[in-house]
């Protein structure tokens, strides 16, 4: 069936654009590897390295106004809070119910959205006082949450995302995020919207059954759902996290320290990144794509 889906859709592809359906198996070849290429990877660079609080379970991260905003999770020390980026100096704080684990937050309109993990609330804050303005309820679990200037986009764990008005916090759209290689792209996490993009941390990328491949970002085009680039962090952080050659599940004490938080300043073109319990955010370049 899936043989069949992606059959009539290259199909309708080349018909749409206006050339004929071309009866030659070479062409028809040469086309097929063309669309099948995978995404290309990116390299980095660090540009500069800032403090950041080692007690911080990163779940959500953005830049505003010289700021960073962020939201750390688990149980009994969830919070929204406001960092100096120099220092790593938390300037203010809520702190959620102890019932609650927080996880993505975005910006839009002057309001902070924050989702929570199981509870199925997101909660709406002035960015000025976070005064909170109201709640949402939602079904099923909330992990990353990121806006386009008009719709929320929020990841639960799987491959899909969801599309949300901001004025009801309803769906209205579902985007499936698949791998080139047709598996779906699950653990999709932290979001952040980037020059027409949607970036997506992926929660433990370098266990194999989720990518095998360490500190991945998808870089992710809404309009299409497609995977249009990948980058590659691999070893930004090493203190902070196991080693390379770790075994996954192996209890290693770092082990949840996963990279997990990006925040875009698009007036200067400055992209942060940091991670669960890291003791450094990374102000980083993308570099590339590599040679495949």
């Amino acid at each position: 069936m899936r043989f069949l889906l992606v059959l009539l859709t290259g199909l309708m592809v080349v018909g749409c654009s206006g050339s004929p359906v071309s009866t030659n198996t070479a062409a028809n070849r040469s086309n097929s590897n063309t669309r099948s290429a995978p995404p290309p990877v990116y390299g980095y660079e660090v540009v500069r390295s800032y403090p950041h609080d080692p007690n911080a379970f990163t779940q959500g991260l953005l830049f505003h106004n010289g700021f960073l905003y962020e939201s750390t999770g688990e149980y009994g020390s969830s919070s929204l809070r406001k960092v100096e980026i120099e220092t790593g100096k938390v300037v203010q704080k809520f702190d959620l119910p102890r019932t609650d684990f927080a996880e993505g937050i975005t910006l839009l309109d002057g309001k902070i959205y924050q989702i929570t993990w199981r509870e199925g609330i997101c909660r709406v804050f002035d960015v000025n006082d976070f005064k909170l303005l109201r709640e949402f309820s939602y079904q099923g679990e909330g992990w990353g949450l990121t806006n386009d200037g008009t719709n929320l986009y929020m990841t639960d764990s799987t491959h899909v995302m969801r599309v949300l008005s901001r004025e009801t916090f309803k769906s209205n759209k579902m985007l499936a995020i698949m791998r080139d290689d047709g598996k779906p792209m699950m653990k999709l996490n932290e979001l952040e919207f980037v020059k027409g993009e949607i970036w997506a941390n992926i929660w433990h990328s370098e266990h194999p059954e989720t990518l095998g491949k360490n500190n991945y970002i998808a870089r992710i085009d809404p309009s299409t759902s497609k995977i249009v680039g990948w980058i590659d962090l691999a070893g930004i952080s090493p203190d902070d996290q196991p080693p390379v050659d770790y075994r996954p599940g192996s209890g290693h004490p770092k082990e949840e320290n996963t990279l997990n938080g990006i925040a875009y300043d698009p007036a200067s073109d400055r992209l942060f990144v940091t991670g669960k319990n890291w003791k450094k955010l990374y102000e980083i370049k993308v570099t590339g794509p590599k040679t495949q």
